[in-house]
């Protein structure tokens, strides 16, 4: 009997190592900001639908049934949201998915505070960070960050 017992554990030591080293040579997905539409809020807070591109330049498809992101803006916490939105990312192949995220009037006002001292046309370094979600070993982070300019002010008429 503990001959079977031992066998047994040996295999599923080895389908465990397999099943490990699959996993590791897939290439980080690819996701970029390619929208904002407002969403009705809350008392003080503001919604927005962002709206992602996510490209997969692996070789299989990725599946998942939930996301979360979060977004920084000169780095500080500005909006986060979650999605339990599910889909699939085709082998060598993209999609749009769209995550409702708030910003709260706290996050509002700590913004405004620190853009006191920036000019028209500065860069606003920015943040995103998130996850798509399948499961425990199916979970796939992602991150994207970069820099924004400060707007202009409008012009009088």
């Amino acid at each position: 009997m503990p001959r079977l017992l031992r066998l047994c554990l040996v295999i599923l030591l080895a389908a465990g190592l397999g099943a490990c080293a699959s996993l590791s040579n897939r290439d980080p997905l690819r996701v970029d900001l390619v929208g904002l539409e407002p969403l009705p809020g809350q008392g003080l807070e503001v919604r927005f639908a962002v709206k992602l591109r996510v490209q997969n330049p692996n070789d299989s498809a990725v599946s998942f049934n939930g996301m979360a992101l979060d977004l920084d803006v000169n780095g500080q916490p500005l909006a986060s949201g979650v999605s339990d939105q599910s889909g699939n990312v085709p082998r060598f192949g993209e999609t749009v998915v769209s995550v409702p995220v708030s910003i709260s009037a706290f996050s509002v006002m700590r913004q405004a505070w620190g853009a006191a001292g920036y000019q028209p046309g500065q860069e606003v370094p920015y943040r995103l960070r998130g996850k798509l979600a399948d499961g425990l070993f199916g979970t796939r982070r992602f991150s994207d960050s970069g820099t924004l300019n400060w707007p202009q002010p409008p012009s009088p008429y």
